[in-house]
């Protein structure tokens, strides 16, 4: 797909009816979609903030419904060998959109500052398949729940890796993280011992 960077006519951009998704996951409106906006790259939230502002100024709540700027937690280690957990942009330099598309709509979106163009296939700009946007919603937690793994396990209890790299290994959990369904286990390797981070369904009770 391609960047509009001088701006579609209106017009042309409206998705033929038969192009588009027959339901979204976050909506049932078939003109309610997702698009993908290209921003110069470190100013996502600003025009995030921008769309909002021209959205509520020109009165097109009824058409523009929701920017979202997508990121995900990461935990990294410092340099004193400290865990910090970090949000990082899962797509630098865009920010979605979701709006029933037509010429007001487009206006307000592609005039705002920051803004380069929409994620376009030739000069109309391209929805987001529904799987897609679901996809997405699940990768920042704002899909829906999905059963996780329960195992009764705490701190300081011994287990055994039963798949992925370390499958056979032998080790002690450091941390719990329930939220996001995963273990801090400390195992054994080359005379030290080394954390890894783990599903609960990668590893067993002894």
């Amino acid at each position: 797909m391609d960047t509009d960077m001088a701006g579609a006519p209106p017009d042309a951009a409206q998705p033929d009816a038969d192009e588009r998704p027959a339901e979204s996951p976050v909506s049932s409106d078939p003109n309610r979609q997702w698009y993908v906006i290209h921003t110069y790259s470190g100013y996502e939230n600003k025009v995030k903030t921008n769309i909002e502002k021209r959205v509520t100024s020109m009165s097109m709540e009824d058409k523009i419904f929701g920017i979202m700027v997508p990121e995900e937690e990461q935990t990294e280690l410092t340099k004193d060998g400290k865990r910090k957990t970090v949000k990082h942009k899962i797509f630098p330099g865009y920010v979605l959109v979701e709006m029933n598309l037509d010429d007001d709509s487009w206006y307000v979106v592609r005039n705002t500052p920051g803004v380069t163009g929409f994620v376009s296939s030739g000069n109309r700009p391209t929805p987001l398949r529904p799987e897609e946007v679901q996809g997405i919603l699940d990768q920042v937690g704002l899909g829906q729940e999905k059963p996780r793994p329960k195992l009764d396990v705490e701190v300081g209890q011994n287990i055994r890796v039963r798949s992925g790299a370390f499958d056979g290994f032998i080790g002690v959990i450091d941390e719990i993280d329930e939220a996001r369904g995963k273990l801090r286990v400390l195992v054994s390797m080359f005379g030290r011992e080394t954390p890894l981070e783990l599903d609960l369904n990668q590893v067993e009770k002894l």
